[in-house]
């Protein structure tokens, strides 16, 4: 697959998602990262969060507790993003990690073996794309490596954003879909 030989040589594939279409880099790659960044006008500090093609792949990444293993259970494949702890300990306390509903996005982690970045196409602060339009980064289009043009797709709004911290759920943005959490964060 052109997609997973691209993110191999640490280049950014812009492709379609079941929410919008996205920019995906290997999340093990700090110049892909610093090029994804870059090229998304990104405040370094804000973090990005990666895309698994399952709960096994995303537990590489995060620490699940109960409340998190049943809203990934519940939810996943779909548009919610988890935040939970990492297991590596690196200087963010929480990793963002989601599982896709869209074969696509599935087809491309399993293909590549690991987890890669899941952010939208688009300028920072401005409207996702919902079709494969490479201009509006102007001067640098040339930064994204590989386009997966898959027309225009639906808008939809972006994935729903919760925090688990042990088994309480904070909603840190309301978006595609509605979550039912058991406990939540005060």
């Amino acid at each position: 697959m052109k997609a997973v030989e691209v993110l191999k040589a640490g280049g950014v594939v812009m492709h379609p998602t079941e929410t919008c279409y996205g920019l995906a880099v290997d999340v093990r790659n700090p110049q892909a990262i610093e090029k994804l960044y870059k090229l998304k006008g990104r405040d370094a500090a804000k973090p990005v969060s990666i895309l698994v093609s399952d709960l096994g792949m995303a537990k590489k990444y995060g620490e699940f507790s109960k409340e998190a293993l049943r809203l990934a259970d519940q939810y996943w494949p779909g548009p919610l993003t988890i935040l939970v702890p990492r297991v590596d300990g690196k200087s963010q306390a929480f990793v963002g990690i989601r599982c896709a509903d869209h074969e696509f996005s599935l087809e491309l982690v399993k293909a590549f073996g690991s987890a890669i970045t899941t952010t939208s196409a688009n300028l920072a602060g401005k409207e996702p794309l919902y079709e494969a339009n490479v201009e509006v980064f102007g001067d640098l289009a040339k930064e994204i490596d590989l386009v997966i043009d898959g027309g225009r797709i639906p808008a939809r709004r972006p994935s729903t954003i919760v925090k688990v911290v042990d088994d309480k759920v904070e909603l840190v943005r309301e978006g595609a879909v509605k979550v039912n959490c058991a406990t939540l964060l005060v």
